[in-house]
């Protein structure tokens, strides 16, 4: 940066410059010392100046440096041609170095080291010199080791000059980048991106238009940003508050988490309910589950269900998984092993009444259709219940202790409890309706007790592995040019995620 100043008298103009030290400093010959006397600028106060910029910069702080250099007002040019000014860049005087502090906020480093167990690796772009990034990375834990090297940290001069494959390759291993220009940034992304990675990119000038509008998710400052970065990113972070960000991929996650419990609750119900329903159609040619009582699931499972799972608070539990690939499916090896244990469960216990009820229920002696709603009933309550209780598990599909933080979910004891509450109400009370009839609280007690063995055999379940390649691709064998097509789509994978 630059300005004029013109002296008294209009016979010379002072052009002041502004900017790193370092690169201010090779072009003075001659410095101002505390007298106001000039001074040559020799080798031996060359290399005291460097002292005091390494110095400053060791101690993380932004080094700029302030210097002028005197011009004939006949060789300055008119006001309307100065826009095309070669301005002197030589034969400057040096008037001093100024180090800035700029210290990371409050929570900075917790929130780097959120993201690293979330798999999410910070790299730091920056245009200070390397010594004060290698300072200001190691504060904020970016950086670990004090004497790493090459590429962790690199030069943006050196990163630039690369090809690109060679760009590709060390872009994987660099943390921190210095005395970098905007163009470094967008190249960088580019070479992220290239080796299969889903990037973030934060930034607040114009010149960081170019990489938010190239990263896979542009993060832009909403106080400091300008109106082009703002337009060129996806998301708007209103405090400036790199913390902010960590709240962005925890809220994410969480809403992610919350579609994958539902879908488990959802198919399990459906699974069940079709199986019971078909099976026992095609073999007795009636249905233990009629109409209404199928509304009154779909009630349960689409409605009550969502509001109870779909509500569930982001927890620091999300922060411990890694990064969910662009090619991995919704439905995991570990909601296909939840819910296929559950449905299996459900559809045992339940046909099993179907074909066997009247005579575990002890009802051969009973008035034949009386005996047949009454055993319909039951089925109809144990299935509502097997999923009053699945709900719970589905709240933490990978975890054993499925009540924890459940006091922190106030809605989803009420939806539990409203549905208990309705089911006693329609087999109590709406019975013409639903086409049920009062059961014994003998009866209720063993529908409780079938339910209750959801939990149990739940946690049995999650101790069982499962592989991580996805269920669906092990069908690949059967259809060799799907398999083709999928390992040409090998590298579109998520490797991480990385915030530039």
């Amino acid at each position: 940066a630059f300005f004029f100043k013109f002296l008294e008298g209009d016979s010379e103009v002072h052009v002041y410059w502004k900017g790193a030290a370092e690169l201010i400093l090779e072009s003075c010959t001659s410095w101002i010392d505390k007298d106001g006397s000039k001074q040559s600028m020799t080798p031996e106060k060359v290399g005291e100046f460097k002292k005091f910029i390494e110095d400053m910069a060791v101690a993380s702080l932004r080094c700029v440096a302030f210097a002028y250099r005197p011009c004939e007002m006949s060789d300055v040019p008119k006001e309307d041609q100065r826009a095309d000014w070669v301005l002197p860049e030589d034969n400057l005087i040096m008037l001093g170095i100024v180090g800035i502090k700029d210290p990371c906020r409050p929570g900075v480093q917790d929130s780097i080291r959120l993201c690293a167990a979330a798999g999410i690796k910070v790299r730091m772009v920056t245009g200070d010199n390397l010594q004060t990034a290698r300072a200001i990375a190691l504060e904020c834990g970016i950086l670990t080791d004090p004497n790493v090297s090459e590429p962790t940290i690199i030069e943006g001069k050196t990163f630039r000059e690369l090809s690109d494959l060679e760009r590709e390759e060390v872009a994987d291993k660099i943390s921190v980048m210095g005395r970098s220009s905007p163009n470094d940034k967008l190249l960088l992304v580019k070479a992220l991106r290239n080796r299969g990675h889903v990037v973030a990119v934060t930034g607040d000038g114009t010149n960081d238009a170019p990489a938010l509008h190239e990263a896979d998710i542009g993060l832009s400052m909403g106080i400091q940003g300008t109106e082009v970065a703002k337009e060129s990113s996806d998301i708007i972070i209103l405090d400036d508050n790199f913390a902010t960000l960590v709240r962005v991929v925890r809220w994410g996650r969480s809403v992610y988490a919350n579609i994958q419990k539902f879908i488990q609750f959802q198919l399990t119900v459906n699974v069940a309910a079709l199986i019971i329903n078909v099976v026992s159609a095609v073999s007795s040619g009636d249905v233990p589950l009629n109409a209404v009582q199928l509304l009154w699931v779909n009630l349960i499972m689409d409605t009550l269900g969502a509001l109870a799972l779909a509500t569930e608070p982001p927890n620091n539990h999300l922060m411990q998984r890694p990064p969910v690939g662009r090619r991995e499916p919704l439905i995991t090896n570990i909601m296909w092993r939840n819910l296929l244990i559950m449905a299996f469960y459900q559809v045992a216990i339940l046909l099993t009444l179907t074909f066997k009820g009247l005579t575990l229920l002890r009802l051969e002696h009973d008035n034949p259709a009386h005996a047949e709603i009454l055993k319909n009933t039951f089925i109809f309550n144990t299935f509502v219940l097997c999923q009053v209780f699945s709900e719970f598990n589905a709240r933490k599909p990978d975890e054993l202790n499925i009540f924890k933080g459940i006091a922190g979910n106030k809605l989803f004891i009420a939806i539990i409890a409203i549905t208990v509450v309705l089911q006693v109400l329609i087999i109590e009370f709406l019975g013409k309706f639903t086409t049920t009839v009062r059961l014994s609280w003998q009866l209720w007690l063993v529908s409780i007790g079938l339910a209750f063995v959801s939990w149990p055999l739940a946690l049995v379940g999650k101790l069982i592995p499962v592989p991580d390649r996805p269920f669906l691709d092990m069908f690949t064998c059967c259809c060799p040019g799907k398999k083709e097509a999928d390992d040409g789509k090998e590298d579109s994978g998520v490797k991480n995620i990385e915030v530039v």
